[in-house]
């Protein structure tokens, strides 16, 4: 009997209450609870594993298009080009300028395949295609290619500028600060490109950024296919296999 109680006369005295290993609980309580959370840490581990593999060591993931806006329905190919128009003074139409001053019209470059990237230095699958553009544009400026880079969402002007100096751009570049043809072509993501033939029909649209090889595609399309290389000729022989009789010393 515990010290300080009192059992009445004749009463049985109550049993001693036997202490959990844990206060109350019990030890099969305690590895009841314990099996449990285990059972459900382990379907969550099966309910959020990934589907896909993980791509393998030294693969890095490719670039994706930068969404700036839901996706529309855009222009098709097929459709000719809207000409590259933003609102002006009193609400009129005006031309896109580029970072000259000067009008950048798809009328005056009737003739050439027009290739149409929508970008912003700010964006970052943008970032990594621009090499891509100034090599693409170097390699294909003297078959006639004309590339127009719509830098959208900017700051100002000047961030363009610095932007195309930096990286010694070459080609056509413009801003539109406003959107203007940017809401004009319909577009929701950056990059996106738009490749015209010489009568300004669009022959491709990529929803996103480009390599080398995608590029070299797309202006085949309108136009410019990729050049053979042309193998170093091979000497002459004589009817005796050797040199030719000219060549012998």
């Amino acid at each position: 009997m515990a010290a300080g109680s009192i059992t009445p006369p004749g009463a049985p005295e109550a049993p001693e209450r036997r202490r959990g290993l844990v206060g109350p609980f019990t030890g099969r309580q305690i590895v009841a609870a314990f099996g449990s959370v285990a059972i459900v840490t382990a379907i969550l581990l099966v309910v959020t594993a990934p589907i896909a593999s993980p791509p393998p060591a030294g693969v890095a993931p490719q670039p994706t298009q930068y969404a700036i806006g839901p996706a529309i329905e855009g222009l098709r190919v097929g459709d000719i080009a809207p000409e590259l128009a933003v609102v002006g003074p009193g609400g009129k139409p005006a031309p896109l300028l580029d970072l000259t001053g000067a009008p950048v019209r798809l009328a005056a470059l009737r003739g050439r395949p027009v290739w149409i990237n929508f970008w912003a230095s700010w964006c970052p699958p943008c970032q990594d295609e621009t090499p891509v553009l100034r090599d693409t544009f170097d390699a294909y400026r003297a078959r006639g290619l004309a590339l127009v880079a719509i830098s959208v969402q900017e700051s100002t002007v000047d961030d363009v500028r610095a932007y195309a100096a930096k990286y010694g751009l070459d080609y056509t570049v413009a801003a539109d600060l406003a959107g203007d043809v940017f809401r004009q072509y319909r577009v929701y993501g950056l990059p996106t490109q738009v490749f015209l033939d010489a009568n300004g029909v669009i022959r491709a649209i990529v929803q996103g950024p480009v390599d080398a090889q995608v590029a070299a595609a797309d202006l085949a399309l309108i136009g410019l296919p990729p050049q053979a290389t042309a193998s170093p000729a091979a000497p002459s022989v004589g009817p005796s296999g050797g040199l030719p009789a000219s060549s012998a010393p």
